[in-house]
């Protein structure tokens, strides 16, 4: 399942700029409203889906999510085609985009919690952490495939990425149907299942742990100011590049080349991270997983402030590469991590509150960081992005001291 995930996202996000503005026309503006009307629907739907998935299956969320985003993303790849020939030019590409990324949010509403619970309840708490890390690898090498396949699709037709990357999705959640078993997990009483009764309860039950929950409520926090530092980020690095930094003039080769070249070689330098992580720590400690992700967390910092004033390309290919690092080992320990801090028949719902804590600061804090790199310049708003990261240091360090004094 990571690994497919990880190729079709490869495949499709390499070159969707190239897509989105070469093809599409769309301008910086219409950019940002795309991304806007994702996470307001991820907003809205992140906690329905998640008690759904408390209350009925996560089985049946994941595999209607795949589903979901596979059918979005080939809608995604093909509106030229729709509205050239179904719909003779009576709805824009735009406002088909905004409706395709609109239906995957629902797909990813339906899979946030839901994937992560499902794998939790099916092996156990304690052998989630090597096994987030060690499907990282497998994320990355399929991303490596991915790259590749992506530049080449690509100059084929700007489009074929996405109709590629969606028929993966439709054939994963086709090949779940038949292999992914659900053992560990226990539905709400038959008689229940005809009624919202359940659900409401199912939804109390997860908010009450949250509110009641110390750590739960510190996580809020760290989930609201990550999505605010990677909204920001993720949209600017590759501009960050191509503008301030400037890219490599080699053979003619364009940017989806050497963007594809970088990210094969932090994918790479992400694998080796995580393999020496595996053999070297005890991920089984939850102790010593604590204090990693205070130190990685501290290091992200640095990172991306030296990939912000970075003054050449080897400095900040360097910083570049070494954050990809450092998140290769961080967020798959910290989704471990967060799972054994969660009751397993709410995990779903309470994992789709932090979702949601994430998608609040990525509306809230994208424009924030954005309209700095446009009122002064993105080397600006990529240090912004890694001042928002400073509060998680405290927060991490207060979750370190409550387990030792505890």
């Amino acid at each position: 399942m990571s690994a497919i995930m990880a190729l079709a996202n490869s495949i499709m996000f390499t070159t969707y700029a190239l897509y989105y503005v070469n093809e599409l026309g769309l301008n910086p503006f219409q950019l940002v409203l795309v991304g806007t009307f994702l996470e307001l629907v991820i907003f809205l739907l992140e906690i329905p889906t998640g008690v759904f998935a408390d209350t009925y299956s996560r089985r049946l969320s994941v595999i209607i999510a795949f589903f979901i985003m596979g059918a979005a993303y080939i809608l995604e790849g093909n509106v030229v085609l729709i509205s050239e020939s179904l719909l003779q030019g009576a709805v824009s590409l735009f406002v088909l985009v905004v409706l395709a990324e609109m239906i995957r949010g629902v797909g990813e509403t339906f899979l946030s919690g839901a994937q992560q619970s499902w794998i939790t309840d099916e092996v156990g708490e304690e052998r989630i952490g090597r096994l987030f890390v060690r499907a990282g690898q497998f994320q990355q090498i399929a991303s490596i495939t991915g790259i590749i396949l992506s530049v080449v699709l690509s100059t084929i037709a700007l489009n074929l990425p996405y109709v590629i990357g969606g028929g993966l999705y439709v054939g994963l959640a086709v090949y779940l149907l038949i292999a992914m078993k659900e053992t560990n997990f226990r539905a709400a009483a038959r008689d229940d299942l005809n009624s919202w009764s359940q659900m409401r309860a199912t939804f109390k039950e997860g908010s009450s742990f949250v509110n009641k929950s110390p750590v739960l409520l510190l996580i809020l926090i760290v989930s609201l100011f990550s999505g605010a530092s990677s909204e920001g980020f993720d949209r600017l690095w590759e501009a960050h590049f191509i503008t301030d930094i400037g890219l490599p003039t080699f053979n003619d080769w364009n940017s989806a080349v050497w963007f594809g070249i970088f990210g094969i070689c932090g994918m790479l330098l992400g694998l080796l991270t995580n393999e020496v992580v595996i053999r070297r720590i005890n991920l089984e400690n939850r102790s010593v997983v604590r204090n990693l992700m205070l130190i990685l967390v501290i290091l992200k910092i640095i990172c991306v402030i030296a990939f912000g004033l970075a003054p050449n390309l080897v400095w900040a290919l360097a910083s570049f590469w070494l954050l990809g690092m450092f998140n290769s080992v961080f967020y798959p320990l910290y989704s471990a991590w967060l799972n054994q801090h969660i009751e397993s028949g709410t995990r779903s719902t309470v994992l789709s509150f932090l979702s949601q804590a994430n998608a609040i600061g990525q509306t809230a804090g994208g424009p924030v960081i954005g309209w700095a790199g446009v009122r002064y310049t993105i080397r600006v708003s990529i240090v912004l992005s890694a001042v928002m990261l400073v509060p998680l240091v405290f927060v991490f360090q207060k979750l370190r001291r409550q387990k030792e004094n505890g």
